[in-house]
């Protein structure tokens, strides 16, 4: 109970996930967020199917789609930090998957996600304070392109 608890809830979070880019970036962005999240889904399935071969499969794939250009919406230190962690915990998932450790892969999973939404989090902070603020009055409001 406890582990499906926890699966349901990983599941949630990813879903939580959204792209803040420039209308520009969208496609791109839609495009690979959506391999994520469908990998992310397949490594899912894996921990509860305990097909360990599904969760390394799955974990290598998220690995491969930080290394391509479109993954890389911000080009700073903290974003960096936020993918090298995404990266590190998906290492630890295949070596967990390996050993055929299923309550570490369960773990490491859940710290990915977690990876994800405060990368998402950070993301959408740096993208709103780039959104003009337009004064009328004494209200503020933010105008988005």
């Amino acid at each position: 109970m406890k582990r499906v608890i926890l699966l349901l809830f990983g599941l949630a979070l990813i879903g939580l996930c959204a792209p803040a880019t420039t209308p520009a970036q969208q496609p791109k962005i839609f495009k690979i967020m959506t391999e994520k999240l469908k990998a992310s889904q397949d490594l899912l399935a894996g921990i509860a199917t305990e097909d360990f071969n599904k969760i390394t499969r799955s974990a290598e794939e998220l690995i491969q789609l930080t290394k391509k250009e479109e993954w890389h919406v911000l080009k700073t230190p903290k974003y960096e930090m936020h993918s090298n962690e995404f990266r590190r915990t998906a290492e630890v998932i295949i070596a967990k998957a390996k050993a055929k450790n299923l309550d570490g892969v369960t773990l490491a999973y859940f710290e990915m996600t977690m990876s994800c939404v405060r990368c998402h989090k950070y993301v959408r902070e740096v993208r709103d304070a780039r959104v003009p603020t337009v004064r009328s009055g004494d209200a503020v409001a933010r105008t988005r392109p």
